[in-house]
């Protein structure tokens, strides 16, 4: 379970989190949602230990990200993923290569058995067919599947999506919410996503966060979101996807 509690955080001269509080249930998906510059993906760097609040803890199964032992947080965030905006390949290495490099980096796993390991996870995002191809000879939704392969690879019990479908079209959307979904549901993979896109949260939430002056303003599932009165959520959830 990843659990936020009055987490405040300043950049600069800007308080960009103001108490925000938010808990993410064991194999469900919380999805954040709110404007540009309000401290989603500030959020995401909290619960991957990048950022230590300034106030409030940041706690990942019992454990607090702001005291945690330097060989512990290795030990953590082995067992989470990252999807990053648009896939982040690296381009002089292959999809297989870039996806097989946490497990070169932090594993002692043989070559055949990271191999294995990298197919096996690619076929699970339709991409073991372009295994061989640089991140130049494919399109953006195939970079993102990539990326999605990557943060799976370690097995991990966490993945934070950030903006997940950000420059796809409609098409290429919905097959990466479906692969979210999917990842949820196959792997009891929980997770924290991050975006502006109704489609997604629709899709793949379990629980809806929108976020205002740096803390939740409201929270709920679809359902009880779409019934808010708040004009700021209305404008995020209602009216239906798209």
């Amino acid at each position: 379970m990843i659990e936020l509690h009055d987490v405040h955080k300043q950049l600069g001269d800007r308080e960009i989190l103001r108490g925000l509080t938010l808990t993410v249930p064991k194999g469900k998906n919380y999805v954040i949602m709110g404007r540009s510059g309000i401290g989603k993906s500030v959020t995401l760097k909290h619960v991957i230990g990048i950022f230590q609040p300034d106030r409030g803890k940041v706690v990942v199964d019992g454990v607090d990200m702001a005291t945690v032992t330097p060989v512990d947080l290795r030990e953590l965030r082995k067992r989470m993923g990252y999807l990053f905006q648009n896939g982040a390949l690296l381009n002089w290495l292959t999809v297989a290569e870039n996806v097989a490099l946490p497990l070169r980096e932090h594993t002692k796993m043989s070559r055949s058995e990271i191999g294995d390991r990298v197919m096996k996870v690619l076929e699970l995002v339709g991409m073991d067919h372009a295994a061989g191809n640089y991140p130049a000879r494919i399109s953006g939704g195939m970079k993102l599947r990539a990326g999605m392969a990557r943060a799976l690879i370690t097995e991990p019990e966490y993945v934070l999506y950030d903006e997940p479908n950000a420059g796809l079209d409609p098409i290429m959307s919905d097959q990466i919410h479906n692969l979210i979904v999917e990842v949820r549901d196959r792997l009891g993979v929980t997770g924290l996503v991050v975006t502006h896109s109704r489609a997604c949260a629709f899709t793949v939430g379990d629980i809806i966060g929108v976020v205002d002056d740096g803390k939740i303003l409201e929270e709920g599932t679809v359902a009880e979101m779409q019934k808010s009165e708040h004009e700021l959520v209305h404008q995020f959830i209602g009216g239906g996807a798209d």
